[in-house]
C-alpha cells in the first residue's frame, strides 16, 4: 500500500467520524420527542386515574435509566430553557400501573418521586413490563449545574450556555 492512499484513507476516516458526531441524538435523548415505539421494547406509559373502589399497595416505581433532555437554546434573548426527563423502568406483573408522580426544585436541586400502585388481592400474571416515562420539569433552567433525584437516584446534568457566535 502506497503512503498517499494510505493518508487519504485515514483522513476520509476522521472526516466520517468527525461528521458522525453532529447527527442527530437519538429520540430518546432530543427533547420533545416521545415516539410510540423504540428499539428497546419499552412501551410508553402515561399516569391514569386509579379505581377509587379498589385497594392498592403502593410503591416506589423501578428505575433504570435517567436521561435529562434540555430543549435546544432559543434565538431570543434568554438562556433559561425547560428540560424534560425521561425515566426508563420497568413494572414488575400485568397489574402495576404509574400512579403519581411529584416534583420539587430548591434552586438547583430537583427531587421527583415517581410512585407505581398495584391492586390488593388481585392476581397478575408475573410479566415484566418496560415503561417510559416523560417528565417536564417545573419553569425553566439557566445554564449551570444542577442535581436531579429520581426516588433517590441522583443524576447531576449541566444546561450549556449557547454559543455566542450562533
Amino acid at each position: 500500500m502506497r503512503c498517499p492512499f494510505a493518508c487519504v484513507l485515514l483522513c476520509c476516516g476522521l472526516l466520517a467520524a468527525c461528521s458522525a458526531s453532529r447527527t442527530a441524538p437519538p429520540p430518546e435523548e432530543r427533547f420533545g420527542a416521545q415516539p410510540d415505539s423504540l428499539s428497546d421494547g419499552s412501551e410508553r406509559i402515561d399516569i391514569s386515574e386509579a379505581d377509587s373502589a379498589r385497594a392498592y399497595f403502593y410503591a416506589p416505581a423501578i428505575l433504570e435509566t435517567i436521561v435529562v433532555r434540555p430543549a435546544p437554546a432559543g434565538g431570543d434573548s434568554s438562556r433559561a430553557v425547560p428540560v424534560e426527563v425521561l425515566i426508563k423502568g420497568a413494572l414488575p406483573d400485568a397489574c402495576a400501573e404509574l400512579h403519581r408522580v411529584t416534583q420539587q426544585r430548591t434552586v438547583r436541586l430537583v427531587d421527583i418521586q415517581l410512585t407505581m400502585r398495584r391492586p390488593q388481592g388481585a392476581v397478575c400474571a408475573t410479566v415484566v413490563r418496560p415503561y417510559r416515562f416523560y417528565v417536564l420539569l417545573d419553569g425553566v433552567y439557566e445554564p449551570g449545574p444542577y442535581t436531579l433525584t429520581v426516588n433517590g437516584v441522583v443524576k447531576p446534568f449541566e444546561i450549556l450556555a449557547p454559543d455566542d457566535g450562533e
